[in-house]
């Protein structure tokens, strides 16, 4: 009878464990399946009222926060928190922001993202005390290939091939030191491998150029990306780089207003003097870039040159740069330059 009773607990026991185990394993399961969806800046927003703007012209971060009730000292914190990860004062018009609130009526700020671009933002923490990080949003890649034959202009066939035209630009910076873009003409034609870079489902921008051909004027020219822990560059088919010691050009993309001569008829005062350089037309505000590594010896303006830099190359070349309608941030005389 013992025995029997005995057994008749033990049973019983089991029996309950194993309820109760499932039981817990049911409430696991139950908390597991609570999960709080992240937006696209990884932020779990679910709770929180969303609001997306645009820069105004002019406007400074307290111009962006104070609508939100964000107090002068929080802005301040913020602006010294931020100035190893982003200059505020660099803050433009058009580009979005996006501030998190509470839905209580305190309609507390929680999170202040701003983005740089459409991959690059920072984020304001605000929940706690202020903190700031850097961050990127979710790329994808598409490898392509395009191919065509110039009957108008690099741009125009690009376009008819429903390439991004930007791609041109890439090219030209694969074969700079071979070919003078500005003087590409109909029957030169091209195929090249890259990468389209989206955001999401949305379309960003040409990324990497793998490998890309190019015939010019009859001359076949071929470009193969490579890089490593200690160079990245282009190569040619048989692994000598494409990197010259001096660009074809100072331009990416423009024409000849007037060449080198010995005597030229001057365009305004019609007599004849030499022209020892080269002009080249260009919309203001193209980029110039220097044709070769070296350090700028000379930035000046007079009646004669305009805006004028001039850049020692080495011990027998240097080149001079005129006619330009500003100078980049940061070019005095003494600097190094890098070639591009």
């Amino acid at each position: 009878m013992k025995l029997w009773f005995k057994n008749l607990i033990g049973l019983l026991l089991i029996i309950v464990s194993v309820i109760t185990i499932s039981s817990c394993e049911n409430r696991n399961t139950d908390i597991e399946a609570i999960e709080y969806t992240k937006d696209e800046y990884g932020l779990k927003s679910d709770s929180l009222n969303i609001s997306a703007k645009y820069v105004n012209n002019n406007a400074t971060l307290t111009d962006l926060l104070l609508p939100f009730n964000v107090s002068y000292q929080t802005i301040n914190n913020i602006v010294e928190n931020s100035k190893n990860i982003f200059n505020v004062r660099k803050i433009k018009s058009g580009d979005k922001y996006t501030v998190y609130t509470t839905k209580d009526s305190s309609k507390s700020v929680q999170y202040f993202v701003y983005e740089e671009d459409p991959i690059n933002y920072w984020v304001v923490d605000l929940r706690d005390s202020v903190s700031i990080y850097r961050s990127q949003k979710e790329i994808s890649k598409i490898e392509k290939v395009t191919e065509g034959t110039i009957e108008n202009s690099l741009y125009v066939c690009l376009e008819k091939q429903n390439a991004d035209p930007m791609l041109a630009l890439k090219l030209a910076d694969v074969f700079a030191w071979a070919i003078d873009f500005y003087s590409i003409q109909n029957g030169d034609n091209f195929r090249v491998l890259y990468d389209e870079i989206y955001v999401g489902d949305k379309f960003y921008g040409v990324g990497q150029i793998k490998a890309a051909f190019f015939k010019h004027k009859g001359k076949e020219f071929l470009g193969y990306y490579f890089e490593n822990e200690e160079e990245k560059d282009y190569f040619d088919e048989n692994g000598n780089s494409l990197r010259k010691a001096f660009l074809k050009a100072p331009l990416k993309f423009s024409r000849i207003s007037s060449g080198f001569s010995p005597n030229r008829l001057h365009p305004v005062l019609k007599t004849r003097r030499p022209h020892l350089g080269v002009d080249f037309a260009a919309p203001t505000g193209t980029p110039i870039l220097a044709i070769g590594d070296g350090s700028v010896t000379e930035v000046s303006r007079n009646s004669g040159y305009g805006k004028y830099v001039k850049i020692k190359h080495n011990s027998v070349y240097s080149t001079a740069y005129l006619h330009m309608s500003r100078f980049k941030e940061g070019i005095k005389p003494g600097i190094r330059v890098r070639q591009g």
